[in-house]
Order: C-alpha cells, then structure tokens, then sequence
C-alpha cells in the first residue's frame, strides 16, 4: 500500500505558507514600503505635464558667491536685488533666505554709541530741546530735532549718515516694504510631529506675525503636522513683507525623499500656510485671510482647490528637467545683480530666490532628480498649487490595495495550484502586467496612487517558489548517467585542448571520474601548461595527478619544478585572457634564478606592472634592485613594441639623472618581453605609512624630506624629464641615514598608451594637477602640484581632495579650492599653509615655478617661522 502524502507537501500549503511569510515580512522590514515609494517615483517620472510659465529661479550659485564675496551676504545685496525686481513689476518675489536675527555690522554699534553720546551732549551744547531721535532703530533713519552749528552740527551729520549706510536691516526693510510682493520665510527650530504640542507656548507670537494666521480653517487638530520653536524674521522686515509662509519640508522616513509639501502647519493651536501657498495666494493678490483649509482633506486659494493627504500635506507633482537642465527657468543672482540679465525679464512673474552654491545647503532627493536643490523643489510646489497638479491617495485606495490583496493570495493559493506550467506562467505573467498598468494608468491618467506593488511583489515571488518547488520535485528523482556524462567530458576536455582552450579543458576533466586514461590526458594538459609558462597551472594539474596517484611517472619531480618555477616568476597582466608571462630562467638544476645578467636574490615587494627583486651583479658584486614590468601581459602587436621603445627611451633618460635624492638607473634590459630595469638598491621604505595617523613624521623631518624632492625634481626638470607620478609610494626614505630618492622616473608614461586597455590613468589621481587630469602638455610644475599633495598629507593625515567617485575628485581637483590645513591641523606654523599654497594653485603661472624655488622657499619659511 502506497504511502498518503501529508498536505504540507501540497502544493496550496506551500502557497499558504509563501502568502503568510510575505505579509509578515512587511510587518518587520520597509522593503516593500521601499518598491512602493520607487514605484510611485517612476510613475511621477512617466507622466507628461508642462510646469507654469510664471515661475523662474534666481539661483544664488557658485559663481554668485565668487564674484560678490563670501556668504552669507550683507542684506544690502539682498535689499538691491528687490529694488530690481519690484521695480521691474515682479509679480511676487519669494526670497527663501531666512532673516532670524538683526544684521549688526561691527561698526554699527560704536556709531550708536556715538550718537548716544552726542544725544546727550546737545543740551549743553545746541538745544536742551533738540535731542537725536531714533538712533537705533532700525525703522527709520535719525535724525536731529534741532541741529547745532559749526564743527559738531557736521559731526552729528556725519554721524547720522554712517548710521544709515551702516543699518543693513533698515535698508532691506525699506526695500521690501516698497517692492510690495514680498513674501519671507518662517520656520520651525524643531521637527514636525502628527502630534499636536503639550500645553501652551513659551510665549506668545508677536502680533505681525499672528496677522498672517490662516482663519478659514476646519477639521481636526490630528489632521495637521504641528511645530514648535517658531521662528520669523525681525520685526522691521516682517511688517514690510506682503505674506510670510512657513518653508519646511518632510522627507519620506522610508528613504528621505521629498514626495509631499506641508500646505498647513499648526503651532500651539494657530495655524499657518506653508511658504508655496503663500506665494500661490500673493501670485492671485490673495491675502492668508483668503485661504480656506479643510484640515485631513483640502486647501482652497480662491478657486483652486488642492487636495491632500490626512496630514493636510500634497503630494507634489515633480516636472522633468529639459535637456538636463531644470524644469523651471534658473538665472545667476549675479548675473541678475550685475545687470548681465535685465530685470525686466520677471515682469509679471513668481521670482524664487534660493541658495545652490555648495556649502549653503544640503540638496534633496525628488522623483526626478537625485540633487534637487531646495528653491527648485519649492517652485515645483507652487507650479503644483497654480496648476492644481498634484496626486492623490484616495481614502478609498488602501480598500482597493487590501482587496487586491487578497485576491492575489486566493489565486496563489487555490488557482495556481491546479494550472499546468505554460497555462500558469501566461496567467501569472496576464496579472502582474495587470497590476503594473494599474498603478501607472491611475498616476497618468488621474494622479491617483494606489498601492499595487505588494499585490505585485506576491503574485512574483509566489509564482516564482511554487514553480521552483514543483521543478525540485519533479527533479528528485531524475538521476543521470555518470558513464555517458564522462565521456561527454573527457571528449570535451580533449576537444578544448586541441582548440588551445587549456583552463576549460581541465575543468572538464576534473568532472570526470578518476582512471588511467584520465591520468594521461591531465599530464598531457599540464606539459601544455609547461610549454606555455602558465606554472601555476602546471603545478594545479600535477597535483591532481599527484593526489591520485603519487607514483604516476615523474609527477613527483615535475610537481616540484612546477612549484619552484611559480614562486620565482612574476604574472604578468590583468586580463584572464592573456597567458601568464614567466620572467626569469632557471641556469641550471639548484642555481638561483637569473634576469639579464643579475641573480636573483629574493622577492622585496609587488608593484601595480611587476614585481621588485632583489638582484646581484655578478660581475661586480653590486646588490641592485631589478624592476619588472611584463609588457607582453598588457601591449600587443605593435603597441607591445612601442611599449618597449617608449620603456628604453625612459630608462635612458632615468639614467642621465645624477642627484643625491634620485635613485640611480645602472642599467635596463629585456628578457621573454620582460623588460627590467636595474637600479640603486635602498635599505629604507617609502613613504605611505607616514601618511596616516598617528604615524606622522615630526614637521621638521617632513619639510627636510620635502625640500630634497622639490631639489631633486629641480635637477631632472632642468633636463626637461617629468616624472608624472609623484606621490609618497615613489619616495623612498632610510630614517636611520636620513637619505631621501625618488624612484620611478618615467615609469608612468610608458603606461601611457595602455590605459585603454587595462583602465589605468597615466598618474595616481588623488595626486595629480588640475592640467594632467585635463590631458594637457605638462612640465615639471605638475610634479610640484604633485608634491604640494604630499607635503598636504604628510604634515596632517589627509588628502587635499577627496571624492566618492573617480568624476568627483576630478572635478574637485580641477575647480575647488582645497580646504585650509589648519582646520585639520591647527598645531602646524602658518608658512606650512603658505608652502601649500603656493603648490597647489590651480593657475599654473601663479604656482611655484621650480623645484629649486620651492626647495628655498621651504628653507626661508623655516628659518622665519
């Protein structure tokens, strides 16, 4: 009598279980909260609507800050930019630069105390009835109510006047009262919460600023994110301004992203208007008295009417850039400052003044764009309110989410069980484009989300496990026939042999079960492998033989040599498609290995093309360092023999080098296209350890080191030969002789023309110049850059540039200042940011011109400082 199977071996089980284990999941981890917010971005991404002509951005940038001075700004520049634009009949100008605290120029309170002086003194000395009146105010300018004569009617003049050129705030104020469309921000100094505050606030807000409280507000208080902390700008500023709106964002918990606005926001019971619907409502000549909010529904401005989520927040409809530019048009504030572009061009528009220059604030992450700068997110948001795009989470989408659901489980569950595996697969496949389409036709065709990606996500993965069950179990007991897979793999194996394909052919005879015949074909293999002085591999496949049958002919001894030849060779190249190159020739049973004319004496370290030895010239008797580099393993054809020209010619003029700090070239050869090169052998290390902390060298010693590279790259340079690659890997020091060489002259060009090939850029980059990177003709200032870096980085642990990509530390290198040593250092002597300085100027005829002049400038600054 057969067995019964249990129903946990089901096929529905499985499913059941599939269905539980995924809904459980969703209570433990955000992924697929994750899969939703993507799916809703490539739906925000798939849609097509054109953003309101009426908005442009004057982006306070990089180039703005170059050219008017270091931010933040004196408000005197903000005060010209509205005098601009309200007179040019802007149609709100929304300056998003918050204006918490007065502006107190240094010497704006030493000419208050001088006119508080002076106050005092006009009794005596002109009036007792005509005091100064309004000296600190910043409302208004002073001015004398009965002026005295002489020398101290010209002193309070004088006086009076630098009071009103020094009072930044009382300009601004005039400007933005006179503009008229002014809308400011205000702001939270703590995060918003779904919970209203407890209790009451610290102290009431100032009546200016509850006169721009919304008043047409209903619904619940739990329907509202609420603030606290409130923040706004100083009275004189806030009584000029046409609107003040509340410029706060919500990132999504989930990924950070910024998907939805705020439009009302309450604080201890008041309730205000986010900044994009107080630019809306001023765009309309509406007042905060005309907007109406349903709080957990709508907000109405006039006749628009903006539904939101229960938060009262709006789902932004985010525009596509054009061409890789901004949706919205985005002009320079200096350009519009210096009069480049006319004012006139905001005639009637909604002008945002935002920061995007680096430094001024952290850039947000939107459906469309990863670096969003904030004044751009904010004019997607206006542009959303006038337009009244904007997308929906209907109350009854989570109904529809649930329902969906669950069908999706009754289908994994009984259905799909029952089907054959083509009938299931189209019927699956039918229901997960269903579901898919639904998502984006409800986003593209009514801005309604609806969550489907769960539903989704189910009907994949339970698909996907219940067919891999069904196929286990029906492959459990399928068993192959290993005599007919052997010999499919011993003939296999022979074919790729004949064919060259050597690896291939041994992967296939390991698959095959171990005989005499196999022995053969695995020794034949590795002779191959001999021929073509891949030893390693050589030595792989008499050890397979070996652990088979230790006595099998000479594979003992072949083993051996095998072993020996692998450890005594250099691998040449990168590509697994290249053979391995061997460079050196064993003389003779038992005698050390040879390179040239050197016996190699043992293996001092690797380097990125070969590897370093220590050599013996038997002529001599001279210990020698030997440098390889396998050209043959990264050159072909006749590239390898421009390689090889290129090398000689290098090494040529290496070797005419004769300074104290330069290793000296002795000589230069080639050996089975191994070229090598034979120089001074140096007891010390290099420099890299001492880049780091806490293994810094004292200063003294950096500089000494420092100044005898910049003299030796003086001497080479005067010879016309750069070296390229100066970093501290290429500076070898003997701390207990304090003897300093550069190695490595003209090794970085010769891998010039293979950086195609194996992705190598001819220099280290965290090190080279502004014009190596950009692939111009260079000199011998390049190398002082270089140096410069080094010096950087030895005196305090980091590099002057840095960069989480190859493109970012590029473009840092070539445009961005590096950042003051002292910050990271403050204990080091201000010439050491001099030296600096002067090596890392990005303006090649400012930066310092010789090594020789380097070298005396670090000798002088040390004498001085």
């Amino acid at each position: 009598m057969l067995k019964k199977e249990g129903f946990w071996t089901k096929d529905w089980f499985f499913a059941l279980i599939v269905v539980l284990v995924i809904l459980a999941l969703t209570r433990v981890t955000n992924f697929f909260d994750a899969i939703e917010t993507k799916a809703y971005d490539l739906g925000v991404v798939a849609t097509s609507k054109s953003p309101s002509d009426k908005i442009a951005i004057i982006a306070i940038d990089d180039q703005s800050i170059a050219n008017i001075g270091r931010w933040p700004w004196s408000r005197e520049v903000h005060a010209k930019m509205i005098d601009k634009l309200g007179a040019a009949n802007a149609k709100v100008i929304g300056n998003t630069i918050f204006f918490f605290e007065p502006q107190q120029d240094p010497g704006l309170r030493y000419i208050n105390d001088l006119l508080a002086i002076y106050n005092k003194s006009l009794p005596a000395v002109a009036a007792p009835d005509a005091p100064l009146s309004g000296t600190i105010a910043a409302a208004a300018p002073p001015a004398l109510a009965a002026a005295p004569s002489g020398d101290l009617a010209q002193f309070g003049a004088l006086l009076i006047e630098a009071e009103q050129t020094l009072n930044a705030d009382r300009k601004l104020a005039a400007s933005i009262k006179k503009a008229g469309s002014v809308v400011l921000p205000t702001n939270f100094s703590g995060s918003l919460s779904t919970e209203p505050p407890v209790g009451k606030a610290d102290k009431p807000l100032p009546a200016m600023i509850s006169a721009y409280a919304l008043g047409g507000v209903t619904g619940g208080e739990n329907s509202v994110l609420s603030g606290n902390g409130f923040l706004y700008p100083i009275e004189s500023l806030a009584t000029g301004a046409a609107s003040l709106g509340i410029l706060s964002s919500r990132p999504d918990p989930a990924d950070g992203a910024i998907r939805t606005e705020p439009l009302v926001l309450d604080y201890f019971g008041q309730q205000f208007s986010s900044f994009s619907v107080a630019v809306a409502a001023k765009s309309l000549n509406l007042t905060p008295a005309d907007v109406r909010a349903t709080l957990g529904e709508s907000v109405r401005i006039g006749k628009l009417k903006i539904r939101t989520d229960g938060s009262t927040s709006m789902r932004t409809y985010f525009y596509k850039d054009k061409g890789g530019q901004s949706a919205f048009p985005t002009d320079s504030f200096f350009d519009v400052y210096s009069d480049k572009i006319p004012a006139s061009k905001y005639k009637d528009k909604i002008v945002l003044i935002g920061a995007t220059a680096q430094g001024t604030g952290a850039t947000q992450v939107t459906p469309v764009n990863a670096n969003t700068d904030p004044v751009t997110t904010l004019a997607h948001s206006v542009s959303s309110i006038l337009q009244e795009h904007f997308f929906v989470e209907p109350t009854w989408g989570k109904w529809v989410s649930l329902l969906v659901l669950l069908l999706t489980a009754i289908y994994l569950i009984v259905l799909l069980p029952r089907l054959r595996a083509g009938p299931a697969a189209a019927f699956t496949l039918a229901l997960l484009v269903a579901l898919v389409g639904a998502h984006f036709g409800f986003m593209m065709g009514a801005g309604i989300w609806v969550q489907l990606m769960l539903p989704a996500i189910l009907l994949f993965v339970g698909h996907l496990l219940l067919t891999t069950k069904r196929f286990l179990m029906t492959e459990r007991g399928k068993e192959k026939s290993d005599a007919e897979g052997a010999e499919s793999n011993r003939m296999l194996g022979l074919a790729f042999q004949q064919q060259g394909q050597l690896d291939m052919a041994f992967d296939k005879f390991r698959k095959c079960p171990v005989d005499e015949q196999l022995l053969e074909n695995v020794y034949s293999l590795a002779l191959d492998f001999e021929r073509r002085r891949q030893f390693n591999k050589a030595e792989s496949a008499f050890m397979f033989i070996k652990s088979n049958d230790p006595k099998f002919r000479d594979v003992e001894e072949r083993t051996a040599r095998a072993k020996t030849m692998s450890e005594t060779i250099i691998l040449g190249g990168s590509s697994a498609a290249r053979t391995n190159a061997a460079t050196m020739v064993l003389s003779g049973s038992g005698e050390k290995p040879t390179l040239g004319r050197y016996a190699i004496e043992r293996e001092l370290g690797k380097g990125a093309m070969g590897v370093v030895y220590l050599g013996k010239d038997p002529k001599i008797g001279r210990e020698v360092a030997i440098k390889t580099m396998a050209l043959s393993a990264e050159f072909e054809g006749d590239e390898l023999d421009e390689a090889k020209a290129r090398f000689f010619r290098e090494a040529e003029s290496a070797g005419r080098l004769d300074h104290p700090n330069i290793v000296k070239i002795y000589d230069a050869g080639e050996e089975h296209d191994l070229a090598f090169i034979a120089m001074e052998f140096l007891k010390g290390k290099d420099l890299a350890p001492h880049t780091k902390m806490p293994n810094l060298l004292e200063l003294n010693r950096v500089l000494s080191i420092v100044e005898r590279v910049a003299e030796g790259l003086g001497h080479a340079h005067k010879l016309n030969i750069v070296h390229r690659d100066i970093k501290p890997a290429n500076i070898m020091y003997d701390a207990d002789l304090d003897v300093v060489k550069i190695t490595d002259f003209g090794i970085a060009r010769v891998t010039d023309s293979s950086k195609t090939k194996t992705g190598m850029v001819l220099g280290t980059p965290s090190y080279m110049s502004p014009e190596q990177l950009a692939g111009k003709k260079i000199d011998g200032r390049s190398d002082l850059f270089s140096l410069g870096v080094m010096l950087y980085q030895m005196t305090c642990g980091r590099l002057p540039f840095e960069g989480e990509s190859m493109t970012q530390l590029m473009f840092k290198i070539a445009n961005q200042e590096h950042p003051n040593i002292l910050e990271y250092n403050p204990a080091l002597p201000q010439f050491v940011r001099e030296l600096i300085d002067m090596s890392l100027e990005k303006d090649l005829e400012k930066r310092v011109q010789s090594g020789q002049e380097f070298a005396a400038a670090i000798r002088s600054l040390r004498q001085t400082g």
